[in-house]
């Protein structure tokens, strides 16, 4: 890979690095806390928390996309790269544990995108039309944030990770 394409690869490698481990991070710390306070179980929360969820999920979905891409072109160019399922260094084993934690985020996410937040949001329009059963949905938000916790300090050991890879 030519010296600008590499170059190019990174800058969009940490751009989307930024946007889905920034949003992830600034969604479950700081929006959704301060939301679920200023309004407090009011039917414009359940509206709100459903639209920011739903087009937080494009946005991250496309940069982690961009990620896989931009991060399989620049791990096959490594001079430390050794091939498929060879762990011979440090910067391979390094690499293998980054990858064991982003396939665990993945699965996180992807439990979190297509069993939690569809069950929460039904709950969510049933509440918002007064008929919910406001247990299953105060459950379903635990579950939701218990999800997202865990998710996003998946992505500071990522973020460690790669840390760790680039000083080796």
């Amino acid at each position: 890979m030519s010296e600008a394409a590499l170059a190019l690869s990174l800058f969009f490698h940490i751009a989307a690095t930024v946007i889905w481990i920034g949003g992830i991070l600034l969604i479950t710390f700081l929006v959704v806390p301060e939301l679920n306070r200023a309004l407090a179980e009011q039917p414009a929360l359940y509206q709100l928390l459903t639209r920011l969820r739903k087009r937080f999920t494009i946005v991250g979905n496309l940069a982690l996309t961009v990620l896989i891409v931009t991060g399989l072109l620049q791990m096959s160019t490594d001079p430390n790269y050794e091939g498929l399922l060879r762990f011979s260094n440090r910067w391979s084993q390094a690499l293998l544990i980054k990858h064991i934690l982003i396939i665990v985020m993945a699965l996180c996410g992807l439990l979190l995108q297509f069993a939690v937040a569809p069950a929460l949001e039904r709950a969510s329009l049933l509440r918002g039309r007064g008929k919910g059963d406001a247990a299953e949905w105060r459950r379903l938000q635990r579950r939701e944030r218990r999800l997202a916790i865990v998710i996003a300090l998946l992505a500071v050991a990522i973020l460690a990770a790669s840390a760790w890879l680039t000083a080796i």
